[in-house]
């Protein structure tokens, strides 16, 4: 799917790398960047007879005036660039916050969450929340150690056959391109026809190498691993610079109770991971 629209979700408190990515990977896929800077603040807090305390009043209207701020100091930063861009910003609450992403995403062919956004635990859930749960719109979530490159020269995508991993794959397919090389990597994968086929990964391997992907099938044995131990240190192996995969495909609040792999990827991964749902 060709990425016409980048909304780049910033938190108002730490923004300058997440916007410099944001940046860079916009303008290596010609894109329109839509930055939206966000600050999430605190329910009311009442006071006697049940007035609204004048301390959370004033704390609040500093927290408007800094993002007003910031949303400036990004327009102007955005103004001396060569993209095509739109800058909000916005001021919510916890109960909102998701909603206003996903108000915003909607329009948009993929979810940008830098190092900076994703250390926002409270910011994070809510993106993931809003985005991934209530748009078709994938995300780009990176809790690495590097800010995400403008272009994934090594790309594994963790494959098991699911719809969502069908659907990351094409959501994904202009980085896939791009990439000198996709592993397709499968985990005790299983020869049946309704599942993998008779040879795991040559179908999907086949649908990508047609679109132009330069494509490697790894099938790995877990040997009592995790899936999300293995992918991430497949990651490594590979030297990938993004991971693809498909997000939550068993029901959410199973995964949430009893942990998962996209749980434990977003949680504990390294490389940069792309989710779709």
């Amino acid at each position: 799917m060709p990425i016409r629209t980048v909304l780049s979700i910033l938190s108002s408190a730490n923004f300058n790398e997440d916007l410099k990515a944001a940046v860079d990977f916009c303008a290596a896929s010609g894109a329109h960047l839509s930055a939206t800077v966000i600050s999430i603040g605190l329910a009311p807090m009442d006071g006697a007879y049940g007035a609204t305390s004048v301390v959370w009043l004033e704390e609040r209207q500093r927290e408007i005036d800094e993002l007003a701020k910031n949303a400036g100091e990004i327009r102007t930063y955005l103004a001396r660039t060569d993209l095509s861009y739109d800058v909000q910003d916005v001021y919510t609450e916890f109960a909102f916050a998701q909603e206003d992403v996903a108000e915003r995403a909607l329009y948009a062919d993929v979810v940008l969450v830098g190092r900076q956004a994703a250390k926002n635990e409270d910011l994070q859930k809510r993106i993931i929340a809003g985005a991934l749960f209530r748009t078709p719109t994938p995300v780009i979530i990176n809790r690495g150690t590097s800010p995400l490159p403008s272009v994934s020269k090594s790309i594994l995508l963790a494959w098991d056959s699911s719809d969502e991993a069908s659907r990351a794959a094409r959501q994904s397919l202009d980085l896939l391109k791009a990439a000198n090389c996709v592993y397709v990597t499968m985990i005790d994968p299983v020869s049946r026809e309704r599942v993998n086929g008779e040879e795991p990964g040559a179908d999907i391997a086949g649908f990508l190498a047609r679109h132009g992907v330069k494509v490697q099938v790894d099938r790995l044995a877990s040997g009592g691993s995790s899936a999300g131990e293995i992918i991430r240190q497949h990651a490594i192996d590979v030297n990938a610079d993004l991971i693809v995969m498909g997000a939550y495909n068993h029901p959410r609040w199973r995964q949430t109770l009893f942990g998962g792999v996209t749980r434990s990827m977003i949680e504990n991964g390294r490389t940069p991971i792309f989710l779709s749902h």
